[in-house]
């Protein structure tokens, strides 16, 4: 299903019938709502769910380039307001934990929790060079070696390439079947916003602490909903020191939230579907 935003993009969804407690699914870079179907499936009919494409994943559009994380809030806001939500749950996955902490700042009235799964730190998630370098503007990503043989690899829709970096960071524990593989990879190959997302992700910055790239905007402060945080003890992709960070700005910033670590990696619909949604269900208190 499509909603045509007043910016002309289209935004695609995906919803999952069930009872009268919503929650809205945020996915990460690289990705699509095709990479919730595991937990579509096996989330509980208490649940009616929504899982939606950001503007330039999967099957959304993408004719204006995306300057900041809040672009993608802004984009759900309409999305919402088409759909007649009025109040839900958000679920983020990886760069989709930074884009549900920025709606939830952005339009508090609408959000009554937040999942953050294996979240990109409330001090964004930084862009380094082939050196190892932190990467400070828009330019120096541009020339990115790294970044651009991505983008070549995604123009010629090179499915072995994001296999292979798939096999090493994301999928480290365990893989998907091969049906759902393609169509994660088919998700990798269909992103047209790169470059703009990880400037995004790179100077997103909601603490009080500056990034090495961008200072804070002291923005967690108007975090109001409660928070739970889980990341896998496996994670290669969103580290520790990242996850700590939101534990040590939500702290600082007074916000009531709770912290799971799970057996998992990045992946952790793959790794631990079972303990995430356990999770999901006591923080929501649900008894299901």
């Amino acid at each position: 299903m499509n909603i045509t935003l007043d910016t002309g993009e289209n935004l695609f969804y995906v919803k999952r019938d069930g009872g009268e407690h919503v929650l809205l699914l945020i996915h990460g870079n690289m990705a699509s709502s095709a990479q919730w179907d595991l937990l579509l499936k096996e989330i509980d009919p208490v649940f009616t769910v929504y899982a939606i494409d950001l503007r330039g994943y999967g099957q959304s559009t993408y004719h204006q380039p995306v300057n900041s994380i809040k672009d993608f809030s802004d984009d759900i806001k309409q999305l919402v307001d088409q759909l007649d939500l009025k109040t839900f749950s958000l679920l983020g996955w990886s760069n989709g934990g930074g884009v549900a902490m920025q709606f939830a700042i952005d339009y508090p009235d609408y959000v009554q929790k937040i999942v953050l799964l294996s979240s990109m730190s409330t001090r964004g998630y930084p862009a380094f060079n082939t050196e190892g370098k932190r990467i400070h503007s828009r330019e120096q990503l541009v020339k990115d070696p790294g970044l651009n043989r991505m983008l070549d690899a995604q123009k010629m829709n090179n499915q072995a390439f994001f296999r292979s970096a798939m096999d090493q960071v994301l999928y480290s524990v365990n893989q998907p079947n091969e049906e759902q593989y393609q169509k994660y990879l088919t998700s990798a190959t269909q992103q047209r916003n790169i470059l703009d997302a990880a400037y995004a992700a790179n100077v997103f910055n909601i603490s009080t602490v500056s990034n090495g790239v961008a200072d804070g905007t002291g923005e967690i402060r108007n975090l109001a909903a409660p928070i739970l945080v889980i990341w896998g003890k496996n994670d290669l992709i969103v580290s520790e020191i990242m996850t700590l960070e939101i534990i040590e700005d939500l702290q600082e910033a007074g916000i009531d939230f709770r912290y799971a670590s799970v057996n998992a990696g990045h992946a952790l619909l793959i790794d631990n579907l079972e303990v995430v949604l356990k999770e999901t269900y006591t923080f929501l208190n649900l008894k299901v």
